[in-house]
């Protein structure tokens, strides 16, 4: 079979490809691309892609499938179709599940769970610490063998300083990433939205900037004195932006991402005791959100993962100091991030850089491209169709997002990976 995508405008950040034309896929592979491919016989599908982008999958580094032990909530079939419909053709889940993945056991499971039932590619996140306890390291080698990608206590940051310099080391060796949930436990402890004006207002224990800053810190020393790459989780606060130009000055090796929720929203969201926007890090202030968007043009942050977090109405529809921290945000990467583009901080190239070629060389994978012979992962995407955020729309089984109710721009109309299509 092949499928013939027509007039789109063609973007491949690996290829630097930003060109006005046609794409061909021919047995679920790329075949080929330019301003006009010309083919005959009736094999052949033709994709009216006049107006829309057409590039390669997203590939989001931070998302909660759930599963095992938390399917009630989400399971990998639910959040790998909410991926596919937001056109992330390629996931990587985080260990804090129940049991955590801190075994080759856990991760073959996974591994055999998406097999069975995943819409996209899933990559497994396996555990610094044994039951995420910050005390003993897990097995790194055996974890690996098993399929594990990257290394993650998400959820929880390794305090222990030696523990995690040890954890870096070993890494190192066996070439895997180390994914650090910047947090320090002792600052944010019973915090449940950012400290300030409005925390103060409402009555509830707020998490200051220096939680988040204070474990920064202190990972890029170690990456500085252990030569180990570290990628900083989710970073939301100002405080962060001196320290990530210096260890760029210093050439010490990292990597920082965000979330869209982070230059999208505010602590604002929180007034009313609104649920929907407890996350962890919270919700910042008008001038944190301004400077994630500055870290991003700089270049000091150069990954947007979604850092998917389903909950259900049993853990959300609750008292604030009860509700649990996420939401929901793997269908809705894309849009939020091309708002990025909208407002003049980034190209439409550099954007899917950061979404697609960056969280690759983090996670040491190949991203996916419109290079001849390989397997397409392609979207087609409408950037200027408006709609609005429904519970009906949302594949996720929880609902959870401060987006419900609100009109979003930016849509998936078509994904093709391999020898399937899907039309949205």
């Amino acid at each position: 079979m092949r499928i013939l995508l027509k007039k789109g405008r063609l973007l491949d950040p690996t290829l630097g490809l930003d060109l006005v034309g046609d794409l061909l896929i021919e047995d679920g592979k790329i075949k080929g691309f330019g301003r006009e491919i010309i083919v005959s016989g009736e094999d052949i599908e033709v994709i009216d892609c006049h107006g829309k982008l057409v590039f390669p999958g997203v590939v989001d580094i931070h998302v909660h499938l759930r599963e095992p032990g938390e399917e009630w909530k989400e399971d990998i079939e639910s959040g790998t179709r909410a991926a596919l419909y937001g056109g992330v053709l390629r996931v990587a889940c985080m260990p804090n599940t129940k049991p955590v993945n801190d075994s080759p056991e856990v991760t073959a499971y996974i591994l055999k769970r998406a097999r069975e039932r995943a819409w996209v590619t899933v990559y497994p996140i396996a555990c610094i610490t044994k039951g995420q306890e910050g005390k003993e390291l897990t097995e790194f080698g055996r974890l690996k063998k098993a399929g594990v990608v990257a290394l993650s206590d998400d959820g929880k940051w390794v305090a222990n300083s030696a523990l995690m310099k040890r954890a870096m080391l070993y890494a190192k060796n066996f070439d895997l990433p180390i994914i650090s949930h910047c947090e320090d436990p002792t600052l944010s402890y019973k915090g449940q939205i950012n400290e300030g004006i409005i925390s103060a207002k409402l009555g509830l224990k707020g998490i200051p900037p220096s939680a988040e800053t204070i474990a920064v810190l202190r990972d890029l020393v170690l990456a500085k004195e252990t030569g180990t790459s570290v990628h900083l989780a989710h970073l939301s606060v100002k405080e962060n932006l001196p320290f990530l130009r210096w260890a760029k000055e210093e050439g010490i090796p990292f990597t920082a991402e965000t979330c869209p929720h982070y230059f999208t929203f505010t602590e604002k969201e929180v007034e009313g005791y609104n649920t929907l926007a407890k996350v962890n890090p919270p919700l910042r202030m008008e001038e944190d959100l301004e400077a994630i968007k500055l870290a991003l043009k700089e270049g000091l942050i150069e990954v947007i993962a979604s850092d998917h977090a389903p909950h259900s109405p049993l853990e959300k529809e609750v008292e604030f100091e009860l509700a649990s921290f996420g939401m929901i945000g793997v269908q809705f990467l894309l849009p939020l991030s091309f708002n990025l583009v909208r407002e003049g901080l980034l190209s439409e190239l550099k954007l899917l850089e950061y979404l697609i070629n960056n969280p690759a060389k983090v996670l040491k994978i190949e991203p996916p491209s419109f290079k001849e012979g390989v397997k397409a992962e392609v979207c087609v995407f409408d950037p200027e169709e408006r709609y609005t955020v429904t519970e009906d729309l949302i594949q996720s089984k929880s609902k959870n997002t401060p987006l419900l109710g609100r009109e979003i721009q930016g849509k998936i109309k078509t994904v093709i990976v391999g020898e399937k299509r899907f039309d949205f």
